[in-house]
């Protein structure tokens, strides 16, 4: 298949953004993980060890990881040619790994492969293991660009004043840099949340209770063996206890986290289109590059458009796999399984949402003079400070004359200001100091904020 014959973006028009991801979420991926867990599962019985397994030599144990670690498509194929007879994904690789065991002379020991287990041990285990590697190997690293390129920008434009707007409307000035800083505050938090979030994973027998385990050797302690297993060979946290599946709970919570990281990045990619249309902001422009058929004049913010657009998408899905997983008929039904084939595909509009934000915020240059013009025209947010200053010395009424004196008259300009502010009765340095004052010096400590962050 063509890229341009895919139906879906992911593997057609953005395929080049995300062809990383076929590494942990495609068909052969899962595959790969699978056997990936069925081998280490029969390598830890083996130093458990297990009676049985005795006579197989160590070197020989050491030398299974071979079949996922070199693993092929080729081998992903002949996986799925034994599925077409067994309609069993999850037996196709145990029957693979069994015709790989005879051809190394390890037949004798092939029925030990898969031992007590039911493909949802399999499942729950390969499954968030491919979304732990994908998360630490490719989403966080472009996360951490992100938050990083945006820490930049807070800091070159820490001392930059800008008009605030709350409902839209002027507000109490701030600085550029620190409005910036509070996304990036916002996604660190978010991303510390999301690192704390357990990867689980299931493994349990087909109820849970690792019942055929216990009746062939009800001497071991399978229990801690399952609890070790999942911990020291996977890296990931076992729930217990459990059904036949994992209950997905950590899962629906990581999901959450990710949706927050994406609303977040929402909101930024909304406020800068908003300033960009304010002229707060100009984009550098690429030669040959288009911005309308039409308007030749055009430079779009189509990067944050784009982003914003695959954000959704991503908390769609994210949200939706939060909200079903946990849910399962009794002890089992196979929802779970044809939803979480999606999960890679939230993966990927985030990360094609990341690196359109990325592209986005390298072409912005801060428009200076908007900023102070917008400042210089807004003289009225003023009124707080001033209406403060006399509330401190005594002044009756002092909102209620800086409303009237403000509110619906439209632009405020600083003469209108000196001439009240000489009218009240106010000590020689209060007055000195609110006539000092400007909009673009009315920042509060928004210097130290940015600082902090």
């Amino acid at each position: 298949m063509q890229a341009l014959e895919a139906i879906s973006p992911i593997d057609g028009r953005y395929r080049g953004k995300v062809e990383s991801l076929t590494a942990y979420f495609s068909e052969f991926a899962l595959i790969r993980y699978r056997v990936l867990v069925e081998v280490k599962y029969l390598q830890a019985l083996y130093h458990l060890p297990l009676p049985q397994l005795a006579d197989m030599d160590e070197p020989t144990v050491a030398a299974l990881s071979e079949l996922y670690e070199h693993f092929s498509l080729d081998d992903a194929q002949q996986i799925k040619e034994i599925e077409r007879t067994t309609n069993h994904d999850v037996k196709a690789v145990e029957y693979f790994i069994k015709e790989k065991m005879v051809e190394r002379g390890l037949g004798q020991f092939q029925e030990f492969v898969h031992f007590g287990l039911t493909s949802q041990d399999i499942n729950n285990t390969a499954i968030p293991l491919s979304l732990q590697d994908a998360l630490w190997d490719e989403y966080e690293p472009m996360l951490e660009a992100l938050i990083n390129d945006l820490d930049g920008l807070g800091q070159q434009w820490a001392d930059v004043p800008m008009l605030a707007r709350t409902h839209g409307q002027p507000a109490s000035p701030t600085l550029l840099g620190k409005e910036i800083d509070v996304f990036t505050a916002r996604l660190r938090e978010q991303h510390r949340q999301l690192r704390n979030v357990p990867i689980p994973a299931k493994f349990g027998g087909a109820t849970g209770n690792l019942n055929a385990h216990y009746i062939a050797y009800p001497h071991i302690d399978w229990h801690a063996f399952a609890d070790s297993f999942v911990a020291d060979e996977l890296d990931l946290k076992r729930s217990y206890p459990t059904t036949q599946i994992e209950h997905y709970d950590n899962l629906a919570a990581l999901f959450h986290a990710l949706v927050r990281i994406n609303t977040i990045l929402i909101d930024l990619c909304r406020d800068i289109w908003t300033y960009i249309s304010m002229e707060y902001f100009r984009q550098k422009t690429i030669a040959g590059e288009v911005g309308s058929s039409a308007m030749p004049h055009k430079v779009n913010p189509i990067d944050f458009e784009n982003a914003e657009g695959n954000l959704g998408i991503a908390n769609a899905l994210f949200g939706h796999l939060a909200a079903k997983l946990p849910i399962s008929r009794w002890q089992r039904d196979l929802t779970d399984s044809t939803v979480l084939r999606n999960l890679g595909v939230g993966i990927a509009h985030s990360v094609i949402a990341y690196d359109s934000a990325l592209r986005g915020i390298g072409k912005l240059e801060v428009n200076i003079a908007a900023l102070e013009k917008d400042l210089d025209n807004t003289w009225e947010v003023l009124a707080e400070p001033i209406q403060t200053v006399m509330r401190r010395y005594g002044i009756e009424q002092p909102y209620e004359k800086l409303k009237d004196l403000t509110r619906g008259k439209g632009a405020i300009d600083r003469e209108t200001l000196s001439s009240f502010i000489k009218g009240l009765d106010l000590p020689a340095e209060a007055t000195e100091s609110l006539l000092a004052l400007s909009p673009a010096g009315y920042t509060g400590n928004a210097a130290e904020q940015a600082r902090d962050i």
